[in-house]
């Protein structure tokens, strides 16, 4: 028999689809199943307008056989099956795909084609079987042909093609698998359970039944009785035919045939997961791109988000076939918590089959899915705060720094999902602060510490507290930007308590502390000089401090939190930036007063000790650690 060479660039694209286009070898077995779903596809539609068929629609299957022996995979189908002329077509020339030609023929046809999906549109998947297998012989019949035909290639060096012998229309592809190396063992696919975990992963939802012979251990009796009478039993190996691919994926069915709790359940089971989810979200929609997802938001923190684990767990299917594990092109990083799946007949896909052609259905289809998903948590927020409460606890640092991601791009989208303590127990959104404002408030005052309890603590949020207005306590490094990328909200700005000036000071106020400092700018320049230029930017009288002696703040939009947050950084450069420290002084507390009177007096070491103690107090309130605490000790002792 004369072997037949591919044409010079199908060599060229073989050896490239070997080698390049297809990065996981394990894929080999999807894409011979669904070539052997294409053909069943094509002869059940057939059947629709020839009753000679003589197949029911339960009469159809995909079967995987494994020969260890001589390390071969067979998969065969009942399809449709290819003359000796369209096995050369097909099979011959690379990229030449009878799917998509039959495709194309069923859109040109008005006839009924609601159960028709073609997946091979390119004619390329059929020879990642070479990246497993040294030899694949192809035995196929056409149905209504009394001939079937042999292909049969060892890969670029050429094919053979004939008649042969074969009971029933269908295709069976032997793939000889390749001899195991030091870089992959390939024997592991002649393995049933390898083979059955390919199944279940890629193509669990192939719409007809995957068979194959499975064993199993059974207790049967051995026709022996034991002293008392009974059978006695022994354990026997029982192999038998097995369906071993679900076919109708849960999220295909109807409301109406699978229940929330079966959602529930089937998520607990795929994901791993032992908590019910906070969300289920069950989406069918038809239109431009049509899809069906059934999303799920986690119950609990699966993977530390700021530690980069988190993977993206939305698989995307096309026709029940799985195309990509984590998909990273539906949903943006700020809803990366979400788990489900996503299943469209509508993707354009590449040749490999792994990834997409364009994305532009994806678009769609994410943009939509992401409405859905913020229209849930917003009805969570409203109807069952405490489960929000624990979503955000959760999954809140995702939202926060989506606001902050591309410049500020999803701000809008997602700042109706924030909220931010108001005091130990109680937490609010943006709009609900806004509402509760008394008319004389102007501003949303914010503090910021490592924890709710420490920012409610701050000396600089006394004179706020004292005239009835809230404040939003922030306990994350990141929530100072997220505010800061707000800007306002409502056309109310955001203020700073530790930092800015809160605006309570008429002009005659004004004035007055300014001429107060002027009046102590000596003493002033003199505890930054006693603490350390290299310490301190500004030593001033504070307009915010009620009762408390001092407190320690920053100028410039570098805060003592961001520093406090840059000092567990990844480099030394990041660990070493310091904000512009400010020690503000309170012009009525008795230290500044002590400070005073020592100085007048001439006692300047005694002034000077006192200084060093109201600055380390100062690092204390604010969360910072005091430079050396020995000294610091011996300086309050100096005090007895």
């Amino acid at each position: 028999m004369a072997k037949k060479q591919f044409k010079a660039e199908s060599k060229r694209l073989l050896d490239l689809m070997i080698n390049s286009i297809y990065t996981n070898k394990e894929i080999f077995l999807r894409e011979i199943i669904s070539n052997a779903s294409d053909a069943i596809d094509k002869l059940c539609y057939l059947s629709l307008t020839d009753d000679k068929v003589g197949l029911e629609r339960e009469d159809y299957r995909i079967r995987i056989t494994v020969d260890k022996d001589e390390r071969t995979i067979t998969v065969s189908d009942n399809g449709i099956g290819m003359t000796q002329d369209e096995a050369e077509k097909n099979l011959g020339v690379i990229a030449k795909s009878g799917s998509y030609k039959f495709k194309s023929e069923m859109d040109s046809d008005e006839a009924e084609k609601d159960d028709i999906s073609i997946i091979g549109q390119f004619g390329v998947g059929f020879y990642s079987a070479f990246m497993v297998s040294d030899k694949v012989t192809v035995i196929t019949r056409k149905y209504g042909e009394e001939k079937g035909v042999r292909w049969e290639s060892t890969g670029a060096d050429g094919y053979t093609v004939a008649e042969c012998d074969k009971y029933n229309a269908g295709t069976d592809v032997i793939m000889h698998i390749k001899e195991d190396t030091d870089e992959e063992i390939y024997g592991s696919y002649l393995e049933i359970w390898k083979l059955k975990m390919l199944v279940k992963k890629y193509s669990d939802y192939v719409r007809w039944p995957i068979v194959m012979d499975i064993t199993h251990q059974e207790q049967q009796p051995t026709g022996e009785e034991d002293k008392d009478g009974n059978p006695k039993m022994q354990t026997v190996n029982v192999t038998a035919p097995e369906t071993v691919n679900s076919m109708v994926p849960i999220w295909q069915r109807s409301k109406a045939e699978v229940t929330d709790e079966q959602c529930v359940e089937w998520y607990k089971e795929t994901m791993r997961d032992q908590t019910d989810p906070a969300v289920t979200l069950r989406v069918n929609a038809e239109g431009t791109v049509s899809y069906k997802a059934m999303l799920f938001v986690p119950g609990k923190d699966i993977d530390n988000g700021m530690s980069g684990a988190t993977k993206r767990s939305l698989k995307l299917y096309c026709n029940g076939v799985l195309i990509m594990e984590n998909c990273d092109k539906l949903l943006h990083e700020y809803f990366e918590f979400v788990r489900g799946v996503v299943d469209s007949p509508d993707l354009s896909l590449n040749i490999s089959r792994e990834v997409l052609q364009h994305n532009r259905q994806l678009k769609v289809i994410g943009q939509n899915l992401e409405k859905k998903i913020k229209g849930e948590l917003e009805k969570m927020m409203k109807d069952d705060r405490p489960k929000y409460e624990t979503f955000w606890k959760n999954f809140g640092i995702h939202i926060k720094c989506g606001v902050c991601d591309e410049y500020g791009r999803y701000t809008e989208f997602l700042k109706d999902l924030l909220i931010f303590y108001t005091s130990e127990e109680s937490q609010m959104t943006l709009k609900e602060y806004s509402d509760n404002m008394p008319e004389s408030q102007k501003a949303i005052y914010y503090a910021s510490a490592d924890t709710v309890k420490h920012a409610m603590s701050m000396p600089q949020c006394e004179e706020v507290r004292s005239r009835g207005y809230d404040i939003l306590y922030l306990d994350h490094p990141i929530d100072e930007t997220v505010l800061m990328q707000l800007k306002m909200f409502e056309g109310k700005p955001f203020v700073n308590v530790l930092t800015e000036d809160l605006g309570f000071q008429t002009d005659e106020e004004k004035k007055a502390a300014e001429e107060k400092t002027t009046e102590n700018k000596e003493l002033l320049d003199f505890v930054r000089e006693s603490v350390g230029d290299e310490k301190l930017k500004q030593v001033t009288l504070s307009s915010k401090l009620v009762s408390s002696s001092c407190c320690l703040t920053s100028s410039g939009p570098f805060t003592l939190e961001m520093e406090k947050y840059f000092r567990n950084g990844p480099s030394e450069e990041m660990r070493q930036m310091r904000a512009d420290r400010v020690l503000e002084l309170n012009a009525n507390h008795r230290a500044f007063a002590a400070i005073r009177d020592a100085y007048d007096a001439g006692d300047k070491d005694r002034a000077a000790d006192m200084s060093k103690i109201l600055y380390a107090q100062a690092e204390l309130i604010a969360g910072l650690e005091v430079e050396d605490a020995t000294a610091y000790a011996e300086l309050v002792c100096k005090l007895f």
